[in-house]
Formats: structure tokens, sequence, C-alpha cells
């Protein structure tokens, strides 16, 4: 009898293991959510408008080169060409205009049988309701067509979730020194 009691407990002991095994959640990398739990509301659609001063000339260039190599100098679209930027983005095209934000991050030349630069860059407002809020762009910009698309891949603060494209159109380029003022036209859906 003593031995019928034991090999019980062992049996209840060996049958409620094995059932909290089976109904234990494994752990889990992802998990569905509802958006408004993030405070997400109605998804909207808005324009920004602005100017973007590519500035590689003179005593504080906006747009500085971080890598050239030698082969860049005897290539028509400077491919191999990088710089960093920090350009200043207005309200209108001139310099001394309402300033808006920066356009900060990095532009290559892709290129080699066409000029085509690879963007990559976070608009970084600081006026307005936008303020503190940064979209992501992430593209190619055929700098030598009228006009250029390239898609918003992201944001943060207003625009997180954020999506759409840039139309750029260059204002005025200054082929003595190399500056551009390029007109922004921002489509972006956000929450």
């Amino acid at each position: 009898m003593a031995n019928a009691k034991y090999l019980t407990s062992i049996f209840t002991i060996i049958i409620t293991l094995l059932f909290s095994f089976t109904t234990a959640k494994p752990p889990t990398f992802h998990r569905t959510i509802s958006p408004t739990s993030l405070g997400l509301k109605k998804e909207k659609l808005s324009h920004l408008h602005f100017f973007f001063h590519d500035i590689v000339s003179g005593p504080k260039p906006t747009a500085v080169r971080v890598v050239e190599p030698r082969s860049t100098n005897t290539s028509s679209t400077l491919f191999g060409l990088m710089a960093m930027i920090d350009d200043p983005l207005t309200v209108n095209p001139e310099p001394g205009s309402k300033l808006v934000g920066r356009a900060q991050g990095i532009y290559g030349s892709a290129g080699q049988e066409e000029m085509g630069l690879l963007m990559i860059m976070n608009l970084v407002f600081t006026e307005g309701k936008y303020n503190g809020s940064t979209l992501s762009l992430l593209g190619r910009n055929a700098v030598l067509s009228t006009v250029r698309e390239m898609p918003i891949v992201g944001g943060s603060g207003a625009f997180r979730f954020a999506r759409g494209y840039a139309q750029a159109k260059t204002h005025t380029f200054d082929f003595k020194t190399g500056d551009a003022v390029v007109e922004y036209n921002v489509f972006v859906f956000h929450y």
C-alpha cells in the first residue's frame, strides 16, 4: 500500500509538471497591440513646404566632403564623393528667411553613368507644432531632373509611423561655388 501511495504521488507530480509545461506560454519577441494603446488616433496627411540650403563654399559650409576617392576627380558624375550635411531649412529661398529646421545626414554620388545622389537624412524641425519632430528620408536624388521624388521612411515625435514622399526641385545652383537652394514639398501620412 505504501508503494501504491508513493507511485500515485510521483505520478501526480509528473502529470502536474507535464500539464504546467504544456500550458505555459513560451517567451516571444513580438505581440500584436492596438494603435490606441500608444495614443495613436486618426491618421492624417500633411504637406510641408520649405527650402533646403546646401552650402559647400565659404567660411561656414553646411555640407562638407568626408570621402573623395582619387577616381572622383576624373568621374563626370563625381562617383564616390560623400558629404556630411547640416543644411538649414527655411520658409523662403533667401538664406536669411525664417529657419524651420535642418537637414542632417549624408549624401553620396552613387551613379557612374548619370548623376544620382544617395540621400540619407533626417529633416529635424525646430518651429511650430513640429518643433522637435523629425522625418527620415532615404532615396535616390537624380539631381539633373527637374523634379525628384524620394521616399519618407519614418519619423519621430509628431511624425511617428510616418510614411510618404518628398519632391525636390532645384531653385538655384551656383556653378562657381557649388551652393544650391532646393525647394522641397513633402507629403507625409502620420498620426
